[in-house]
């Protein structure tokens, strides 16, 4: 099968994730910079998981860079990943709205592991479907980065019912480690 189809809708439904989020946020009552401090959270939850979309948008292109078509399988991976990132604006909010709480904050942790294994999951069936001697293979190696995110972000939910402070600055650090575009594809096909 051919790789728009599922690129188009992958595309579709990022877009609509971001809309969701951003509809979410309310405006503060009142006209001063004090009315903004209530709403802090809210949009400080929404610019790191704006980030988190925008990274999974972006890393989502570059691995569909090294793919000629895809099988049902493929599609299916890519169905659950979409359904994790899908909610992002639930957690987003939840965590938004109760300024960082531990329960919240760790299931907002919990969807970050659950998005990234996905995203696992449909690399790993990209590579079966292509062989281990793929673009996408050789571009990913033993993705140290995928593992360091997958065991920040157990940490952090942990953390979260102890030092939610802590467990943000966690989901920050993993975000900034992915904020590049993967260069490991980008420099495979180039050497191509």
């Amino acid at each position: 099968m051919n790789k728009n189809r599922l690129e188009a809708f992958s595309d579709g439904v990022l877009a609509i994730i971001i809309t969701i989020m951003v509809l979410e946020m309310k405006a503060p009552q009142g006209q001063d910079l004090a009315a903004l401090l209530p709403v802090l959270p809210i949009f400080l939850s929404y610019v790191l998981s704006f980030v988190y979309v925008g990274i999974y948008w972006n890393n989502h292109h570059h691995m569909l860079h090294t793919v000629q078509r895809v099988s049902g399988r493929v599609l299916w991976a890519n169905l659950h990943l979409l359904f994790w990132l899908s909610l992002f604006p639930f957690a987003t909010g939840w965590m938004g709205a109760n300024h960082l709480a531990p329960l919240p904050s760790a299931l907002y942790g919990i969807v970050l592991l659950a998005a990234a294994l996905a995203y696992l999951i449909l690399q790993r069936q990209i590579i079966a479907l292509q062989g281990e001697q793929s673009t996408l293979k050789r571009a990913v190696g033993r993705d140290p980065k995928g593992k360091a995110s997958l065991l920040g972000y157990t940490i952090a939910i942990i953390l979260s019912f102890f030092l939610p402070w802590l467990a943000q600055m966690l989901y920050v650090l993993v975000a900034l480690l992915w904020l590049v575009p993967d260069q490991r594809i980008e420099r495979v096909l180039r050497d191509q």
